[in-house]
């Protein structure tokens, strides 16, 4: 038997269970190569996403995977969340990456400072210190491990979604305007479609294909009916998904 016939066609239902695991992460595993050595080496580091769904860092130009990536930007990381039992019988997903390290001044540095701090309000702390830099990781390709015969090999287009920048730049207004009027529509998103418990929910990001929540250490995805396609589609959507809600929850 061979590597190709262990793995399961790549579909949707694959593809968003992909998305969710690297969209829902806030820590994960990066490999790098020891410029001195060539050796590879792994440390832990925080994880969010860039508005595509591409992973982002934060590191420290202290830390020793930082020259790693300016020397060469090939990387690994891995993802996925253990649980009771054997840790391989969880989800896990590694992607091959290239690192882009942002500087400062670029002007990709204010979304992305937005959206990491949003995913990790600790990083607050360290966020603007002079040695930090946010660093994103663009997908070459991944292997995604769902369990025992879910196994699937991806290529970039499995993992991203549009990067479209309009809908990029209407996003900050939108957690904005949710987090601070919208409290109770958030709890409902989380108990209805991600059947979380009730708490203090708030919404930590929005892409075109659905919004991401946090209570303290829960992490959840909810994923739209429908992709995005302009800015207006936003409020419309979260309108109609309050609506649909609050109905449901009424019926349970």
């Amino acid at each position: 038997m061979t590597e190709k016939d262990l793995l399961q066609p790549t579909d949707d239902e694959a593809r968003r269970w992909a998305k969710t695991i690297i969209r829902t992460a806030r820590h994960g595993a990066i490999a790098t190569l020891d410029p001195k050595t060539g050796a590879p080496q792994v440390t832990r580091v925080g994880v969010s996403t860039d508005f595509d769904g591409a992973p982002i860092l934060l590191i420290s130009g202290l830390a020793a995977h930082f020259p790693a990536l300016r020397a060469d930007p090939r990387c690994s990381l891995l993802l996925g969340e253990t649980g009771k039992g054997d840790p391989l019988a969880h989800a896990r997903i590694t992607i091959s990456a290239e690192a882009k390290i942002i500087e400062r001044a670029s002007a990709d540095h204010p979304r992305l400072y937005a959206r990491y701090l949003a995913h990790q309000p600790k990083a607050k702390l360290y966020a603007d210190l002079g040695d930090f830099r946010f660093v994103r990781l663009e997908p070459v390709n991944a292997s995604f491990n769902g369990g025992f015969g879910k196994a699937f090999a991806m290529v970039a287009t499995d993992l991203l979604s549009s990067a479209d920048p309009a809908l990029a730049a209407a996003e900050a207004n939108a957690l904005e305007h949710m987090n601070e009027d919208h409290a109770e529509a958030i709890d409902i998103y989380a108990r209805f479609y991600a059947k979380a418990p009730g708490g203090k929910w708030v919404l930590t990001g929005t892409d075109a294909e659905g919004i991401d929540l946090a209570n303290g250490d829960d992490t959840r995805r909810i994923w739209f009916e429908k992709t995005l396609s302009v800015p207006q589609d936003m409020h419309l959507t979260l309108v109609q998904m309050a609506r649909t809600a609050r109905v449901g929850l009424m019926e349970i």
